[in-house]
């Protein structure tokens, strides 16, 4: 098993956008249990690879509850940087 950081970057190679809902749905089945899999430690590390160069904002827009959500993807560049260090 990945680190969780490491799943959640992994995860933007796999999928045109994504937000930190999305995220958190995704990896629920095998980090479930992990307690980083909240909700703002994911926006937290999706921000850190923002950040970092391996991601980048799409768009945003606002949830059902009126809470604003963020989308995110792995650009070129950034899917390549992250397939290479994250097998």
């Amino acid at each position: 098993m990945r680190p969780l950081n490491y799943a959640i970057l992994k995860y933007f190679t796999t999928v045109e956008e994504a937000c930190a809902d999305d995220v958190i749905e995704a990896l629920k089945g095998e980090y479930g249990n992990f307690k980083s899999l909240r909700k703002p430690a994911v926006i937290e590390a999706i921000m850190t690879g923002e950040a970092n160069g391996l991601l980048e904002e799409t768009r945003f827009d606002l949830d059902p509850q009126g809470e604003l959500r963020v989308y995110y993807h792995a650009h070129k560049e950034g899917a390549d940087t992250i397939n290479n260090y994250i097998r």
